[in-house]
């Protein structure tokens, strides 16, 4: 599928869908099963959709489920303001409006047959679930698979499934870290940007995608260009309160780009020279 910034009356319109699923994911976070618009959506990895409970409002939600899984999608709901505490409230049965997909998607063509290291920092795991599980069903066509997962607590830990998983799968290298380990964790304690630097492999093959917080992407970012990644291959997706989802209402406009056009999938090269809205995001140059 080709991802056009072209705009139809049907972007600026939701459909109802059902909710066929919910499962209680982590502490205050709970992963959506919905039913997809008119029975399929195509999407691709990386690519958002826009929320509304009616009453509430709308918000925006990186899916997190495979894009071969065309008759429904999930999307992973931390409850932290007035929509996603909305569907939090939801059960299986009632409906949300739905508007997308929207974005950019994470460049797997560009890709093609080279190491993959993905960096998913806090929920950043919600937003890259959805491309690692596209790379195992096409196995072949990647090298290496590395995962950097690092959460603040094992109770925030998400896809406990997905991970024992890959954990599992000898052709999935997986590497997992936690802020403040409890009695339970046996694993590695630390920051998630730390594992580049512990890990080996060749910087003239690997693809990076980072997700997370601000302080993720500045330093896992400067741990990649230490170790000669090349700037353009060095992805973030960018979180931004997406207000329309079209590009129309500035919300999400970082100088000339905007996030939910443009993004929200970028390359270190293309934010570089944009230093104003992401000096939080880049390392220091």
């Amino acid at each position: 599928m080709t991802v056009s910034n072209q705009t139809t009356v049907a972007d600026y319109i939701p459909v109802t869908v059902p909710v066929l699923q919910v499962i209680d994911e982590a502490p205050g976070v709970k992963i959506l099963s919905l039913a997809a618009p008119e029975g399929e959506m195509a999407f691709e990895a990386g690519q958002f959709v826009q929320i509304s409970v009616f009453g509430y409002g709308e918000a925006p939600f990186t899916i997190c489920s495979s894009p071969a899984q065309g008759d429904h999608f999930d999307i992973c709901v931390a409850a932290v303001g007035r929509v996603s505490n909305a569907l939090h409230r939801l059960a299986a049965g009632d409906r949300v409006g739905v508007r997308g997909p929207f974005g950019n998607p994470f460049p797997l063509e560009r890709a093609r047959g080279k190491d993959l290291f993905f960096v998913a920092g806090g929920t950043g795991m919600a937003c890259l679930r959805s491309v690692i599980t596209h790379c195992r069903d096409h196995r072949s066509e990647y090298g290496r698979l590395i995962i950097a997962s690092g959460v603040k607590s094992p109770a925030q830990r998400l896809f406990a499934a997905d991970l024992r998983l890959w954990h599992g799968d000898v052709q999935t290298e997986l590497h997992e870290t936690v802020d403040e380990a409890d009695e339970s964790w046996q694993g590695r304690v630390g920051v998630v940007p730390d594992i580049i630097k512990e890990v080996d492999f060749n910087p003239h093959t690997i693809t990076a995608f980072v997700v997370g917080p601000p302080i993720v992407f500045r330093f896992a970012a400067r741990n990649f260009l230490e170790k000669e990644v090349a700037e353009e291959n060095i992805y973030f997706s960018l979180e931004r309160r997406f207000q329309c989802g079209v590009g129309k209402c500035g919300h999400c406009q970082i100088n000339d780009l905007y996030v939910c056009q443009d993004g929200p999938v970028f390359s270190y090269s293309q934010l570089k020279s944009r230093s104003e809205a992401v000096e939080a995001t880049l390392p220091d140059s």
